[in-house]
């Protein structure tokens, strides 16, 4: 399964701002357009690795799945 996501990225003086528009907390800068593009990757990937963490079924008897 492959998802997609849409990253933004704002240059703020010698700043670039990135974020994931459909998940809120993935969010990051880098100098570069390019650091920034390395910096959300690792972002969004740890914020769905924590998520699967928490929302794990066998860390809660109410979750339901």
């Amino acid at each position: 399964m492959t998802n997609s996501f849409t990253a933004l990225y704002k240059k703020s003086g010698g700043w670039y701002a990135a974020w994931i528009e459909e998940i809120a907390g993935v969010n990051t800068q880098g100098k570069t357009l390019k650091e920034a593009r390395e910096n959300l990757k690792e972002a969004l990937a740890l914020v769905i690795e924590t998520n699967r963490l928490f929302n794990n079924p066998k860390s809660s008897k109410s979750v339901i799945r």
